[in-house]
């Protein structure tokens, strides 16, 4: 069972916290200079990747909208903090369910960006990913359809260039033609690769760490540390393509800028990744909140950059070490079912 020993009703109580930081507020810096960025951090929220249609162009939820989707939210958290029978059948069938709401941290509030609720983290026009320019090997629908959880995205990322009945086909010959949330090797979605995305599901946690040459990045998730070089714009040649991409930062002012190149073909960004290019920048507003703004480029997917924005909130609690073994236990099942069902045994 994945499972992450985090202080969740700390996490979870302060997810929503502060939202906007007072007039008189000035970032700190640390020992060396730097704008503090230092922390616990989580990114969980209920406002999606995408922008649900029934918003249109709005940016911004009403206030009636939020009070009816965190009212709901915490009505569920009631349902699932009541006693479970230990032996009521898992759901109506008799088959195995999922997780119950102790081992989830979805998100309980709205994100808020400078005290505004959000319809959605991609700050495009409609809220969504833009459509490929003409030419594209990534189609309109391919794009429609990484629309889903961004927790399965590394599964389906690079769907668009192997094809997806191709991919089907193969994904189930061997071990590395699983996904690699499968075989708990990264971050699942875009937890870890930049742009960074909650996943929608738990352990959206993250530890940020600052040195004279580095910042690291530790994402819960698998237990990643994502490291950005500072001192140099230089990027990796391109056939190195590390997990995450190839990072290198800089400071200005009080935000670090953070540029990475070099995907690996299987943590495609709806379906981007050979000349792909992110910009991040990480700023400290509050105390306890952290802008996060992200910018995507890649003339041969779209005409121009586009983009979105959060803000992270402090977390409550220490990120511990994150254990993955579900992937470990069931492969050799999974392949071994691929076997019968193409033998008809």
């Amino acid at each position: 069972m994945k499972r992450s020993l985090i202080v969740t009703l700390a996490a979870l109580s302060l997810a929503g916290g502060a939202f906007a930081a007072p007039a008189t507020w000035k970032p700190p810096h640390n020992a060396m200079g730097q704008p503090d960025l230092e922390g616990n951090w989580t990114n969980a929220t209920m406002t999606p990747q995408t922008r649900p249609a029934q918003y249109g162009a709005r940016l911004a939820m009403t206030p009636e909208e939020v009070a009816k989707i965190e009212g709901a939210a915490a009505a569920q958290i009631a349902r699932g903090n009541q006693k479970t029978d230990p032996n009521a059948p898992t759901v109506a069938d008799g088959t195995v369910g999922g997780y119950n709401r102790g081992f989830l941290d979805p998100g309980i509030r709205v994100m808020r960006v400078g005290g505004q609720a959000r319809t959605s983290l991609i700050t495009t026009a409609d809220g969504q990913v833009p459509t490929p320019r003409a030419g594209s090997k990534v189609t309109a629908a391919q794009i429609r359809d990484f629309n889903g959880s961004p927790y399965y995205l590394d599964q389906y990322g690079a769907a668009a260039l192997y094809g997806e009945d191709q991919q089907t086909a193969q994904r189930f010959n061997n071990p590395e033609e699983m996904s690699l949330a499968d075989r708990c090797l990264t971050s699942f979605g875009r937890n870890g690769p930049p742009p960074m995305f909650p996943n929608g599901f738990y352990n959206n946690n993250y530890v940020i760490q600052q040195s004279p040459g580095a910042v690291l990045i530790i994402t819960e998730m698998v237990h990643d540390g994502r490291v950005i070089r500072l001192g140099t714009r230089e990027h990796l040649p391109a056939s190195l393509r590390p997990w995450f991409g190839d990072s290198v930062g800089w400071y200005e002012g009080d935000s670090l800028v953070v540029e990475t190149t070099n995907f690996p073909r299987t943590q495609a960004f709806f379906g981007s990744w050979e000349t792909l290019k992110v910009t991040e920048r990480f700023t400290r507003v509050a105390k306890d909140r952290l802008r996060y703004s992200f910018t995507v480029e890649d003339p041969s997917v779209w005409e121009k950059p586009w983009g979105g924005e959060y803000e992270f909130s402090a977390l409550g609690g220490l990120v511990y070490e994150y254990a993955c073994h579900e992937g470990n236990y069931a492969l050799p099942d999974i392949l071994r079912g691929r076997r019968a069902e193409e033998t008809g045994r």
